[in-house]
């Protein structure tokens, strides 16, 4: 294996051995902290333009395999391991997560203490980082003078509506980054969804005549996106239920007066307790999280806090007091992580029928 090296932009460099695709690369590091779902995490559309460090010591362990896929086409910038392991466990016997990365495009490094490199990274807000030959002052001038786009929704977002049919209700699913578990979640309560782009307007979604209307998850800043998104969310909330999630649910807040900031240090995990305010339930849940809704932004008259986060008490769930409208900032579908907040689609859909009766 080659000697590649992780530099930071603050000036750190860590030494390690290549795995992957032998390319250069450069993006925002975060730290991940699933002790399962590797194949998941690189997948997710959340982490475009970024470079995952993996808290579980072995990755690789489990291969490649056809069901865990949250998207087909890959967009992480990078993987960080403590070790690595080439085993293959798909049907063809051939495809492990080194020939994954390489097929993308994706390089990797191994070797790194990533216990240093997480507490480094949870001292300091987020940072650009690179994975390159030599750390040499060239490399770190290439990292310094990079300037990472803001326009990942546009970049990851379907560019045609395309659908995932079933029997019962017909919903439209705003891609904003959509991971695949929500659309299995769908399928599973035998919904009828059509993929709609990011950018698609109030008036097209009403055209459709859909029962009930889905925000997904997604990469970025919810402040990255035109006025006009939140505009199509205020028109379609009074109309049509609505249930979103992630990035989703950042812009759900927006749309409906409230502020979202930049959290200091990103949480990316399954592992996040989740109190639910009503009931003082806790559940564990699976959070991409890089932006939070304030509370004190919140205009009560309109939103209700339904979730909290235990650890650090970030407004974790949301819901119109006027609409059969609601969202939560992590991932109900798990993919990988708990279930236990599944029944969040389930209940969307008692909205769903409600307003159909």
């Amino acid at each position: 294996m080659t000697t590649r090296y992780l530099i930071l932009e603050d000036g750190t460099s860590y030494k390690g051995k290549s795995f992957g695709a032998e390319s250069t690369t450069t993006g925002e590091i975060i730290v991940n902290s699933n002790m399962l779902g590797y194949q998941e995490v690189i997948t997710n559309q959340i982490y475009h333009n970024q470079i995952i460090v993996f808290t579980q010591p072995s990755i690789g362990n489990t291969g490649i395999n056809h069901k865990s896929f949250e998207a087909i086409v890959t967009n992480a910038k990078g993987v960080v391991v403590k070790e690595f392991s080439n085993i293959s466990t798909n049907r063809l016997g051939n495809l492990n997560l080194d020939l994954f990365l390489k097929q993308h495009n994706i390089p990797g490094i191994y070797g790194i203490d990533t216990r240093e490199l997480t507490r480094r990274l949870n001292r300091n807000k987020s940072m650009k980082a690179s994975i390159v030959d030599v750390d040499d002052e060239h490399a770190f001038d290439q990292l310094h003078a990079t300037v990472l786009t803001n326009q990942q929704v546009k970049q990851v977002s379907t560019k045609a509506p395309f659908p995932n049919t079933g029997d019962g209700y017909n919903i439209v699913l705003i891609d904003f980054g959509l991971k695949y578990g929500i659309l299995r979640k769908l399928a599973d309560l035998d919904c009828n969804v059509i993929v709609m782009p990011w950018d698609t307007t109030s008036q097209s979604i009403f055209d459709l005549d859909p029962d009930g209307v889905v925000l997904s998850t997604g990469p970025g800043s919810p402040r990255d996106l035109p006025e006009s998104v939140l505009e199509m969310i205020r028109d379609v909330q009074k109309e049509i239920p609505m249930f979103s999630m992630g990035l989703g649910h950042e812009l759900f807040a927006l749309a409906n007066g409230a502020n979202v900031y930049k959290l200091p240090v990103e949480h990316h995990g399954s592992n996040h307790p989740i109190r639910q305010i009503i009931t003082n339930q806790i559940i564990y849940a699976s959070q991409s999280e890089g932006y939070a809704v304030d509370p004190k932004s919140i205009i009560h008259d309109q939103l209700l806090i339904t979730y909290v986060d235990v650890v650090n008490g970030t407004v974790q769930g949301i819901r119109h007091r006027d609409y059969p409208a609601f969202s939560v900032q992590f991932s109900p579908d798990g993919g990988p992580g708990p279930q236990e907040s599944a029944d969040l689609f389930e209940e969307f859909l008692e909205n769903v029928s409600s307003q159909r009766r």
